[in-house]
């Protein structure tokens, strides 16, 4: 008996560049109501003083509730802002991440709604739900569908109308959330910037300090789940507080460090906006300056997966073609991780 071995030998060319993701536009919206801290007081026991010192927040964007619309109403304001700087054919979008954690329903998924209601048709769409690190675990993911070379342009939505879940009667939470929401294209390019390294985590033994109880198939809604209050946040602010601080600054000098990145050699540091302390202890591990890191929490408070892009929106007019920019988030779950990317492009 004679027995043949074929070899099969993948020859790749020495001149095949690598492909990375980069963001090639982005755009962002919050709702036009403005909810101040003394609005906040008048619901509990609080004060303006209380909130700015504690939480760092002045006031926040609500989308009202009579106004009938969901999170999809501020993804599709966000395309229209996203368009007005970069204009793009729907058509050549083939995929949609939608990170949120408060879709417009249970199902559909409100990345298809977003798909039909903007003519993106040729995209499929799902949600991923992240929580406040909601953004980056949706950048990680969309970068890897680009760098693999399935894909070469997606759009990214991240945003959340927390508002829908807050308890108004919790003097602990209410003066946190808020609603925004973004969408980036992330296109293929062989140049090197984009998306370089990333470093994601979640703890699932965390469910008691960071949790909303109703609405899922353990606890479906019913007159005792709305009467307990289940379908509202709520956390233990002290035990996110310092997670949040010991995770997001551990895992950002982790990943400056395999990158071989100094303090000087980062432009930006964009934190997730859920509280001024927790923002000034991470820069203060990573021994970065205040005016590197992105803050805008005083504004829009803590609107979840839309934190991160809102920040990259407002800073967009100061980010330079090949900054170095950490973006770095803690959420429930517990999520949390950091990403180091180089910018695309230069301001218009």
């Amino acid at each position: 008996m004679k027995i043949f071995f074929l070899g099969i030998f993948s020859i790749i060319p020495e001149n095949m560049s690598k492909i990375n993701a980069v963001i090639t536009g982005i755009g962002s919206y919050t709702p036009q109501y403005i909810s101040t801290n003394e609005e906040i007081s008048t619901f509990v026991d609080t004060s303006d003083e209380w909130i700015t010192k504690r939480i760092g927040i002045k006031e926040r964007r609500i989308l009202k509730p009579e106004e009938g619309k969901g999170v999809s109403y501020l993804a599709e304001k966000a395309i229209e802002d996203l368009r007005n700087s970069k204009d793009f054919d729907p058509l050549e979008i083939e995929a949609i991440i939608f990170a949120t954690s408060t879709p417009d329903y249970i199902l559909p998924n409100t990345a298809s709604l977003i798909a039909y209601r903007m003519g993106m048709k040729n995209a499929f769409g799902f949600d991923l739900g992240a929580a406040c690190s909601g953004s980056i675990f949706a950048l990680d993911v969309g970068q890897a569908y680009i760098t693999s070379g399935k894909y070469k342009k997606i759009m990214l939505i991240a945003g959340d109308v927390l508002s829908t879940v807050t308890d108004f009667k919790d003097r602990n939470t209410c003066p946190i959330f808020s609603d925004s929401c973004s969408a980036a294209i992330i296109e293929a390019t062989t140049e090197d910037f984009g998306i370089m390294d990333s470093i994601l985590h979640s703890d699932g033994n965390s469910l008691e300090f960071l949790h909303m109880y109703g609405g899922g198939s353990v606890n479906p809604a019913s007159h005792e789940s709305v009467d307990q209050r289940l379908h509202y946040i709520h956390q233990d602010g002290k035990v996110v507080f310092k997670r949040a601080i010991t995770e997001m600054g551990n895992t950002c000098a982790e990943l400056m460090k395999r990158n071989h990145l100094t303090t000087n050699d980062i432009a930006w540091v964009v934190p997730h906006q859920a509280n001024i302390r927790i923002i000034n202890a991470v820069a203060d591990h990573l021994e970065i300056p205040i005016n590197k890191v992105t803050i805008n929490i005083e504004k829009y408070g803590n609107s979840s997966a839309g934190t991160i892009p809102l920040c990259l929106r407002e800073w967009e007019s100061q980010f330079r073609k090949g900054d170095k920019i950490i973006l770095t988030a803690f959420g429930a779950g517990f999520t949390w991780g950091a990403i180091y990317m180089k910018w695309g492009y230069d301001p218009a």
